[in-house]
């Protein structure tokens, strides 16, 4: 398995979703980081940024970078996932 490191905007928005939701972001989070493969269908990388994908849970989207490390980016409701 590899490590998963979240940063502070993720962290955040964690703590202010539903803890029900949060749980099962964050389970989502572990399998992918256990095994990729096993969530295939739920995760797209994202085109015009290098090593970036997404993972669909619900109506979160989770933006990570896929690495050594996982690092979480942001978890955000899925209309405003993708604005800068």
């Amino acid at each position: 398995m590899r490590g998963i490191v979240y940063s502070r905007t993720a962290q955040k928005a964690l703590v202010r979703m539903p803890r029900n939701w949060a749980r099962r972001v964050r389970d989502k989070i572990r399998a992918y980081a256990a095994d990729p493969a096993a969530q295939a269908n739920n995760v797209t990388r994202l085109r015009g940024e290098d090593g970036l994908v997404r993972l669909r849970v619900g109506d979160w989207r989770v933006i990570m970078r896929d690495g050594t490390d996982l690092r979480i980016l942001n978890v955000t409701s899925r209309g405003s996932a993708y604005q800068e």
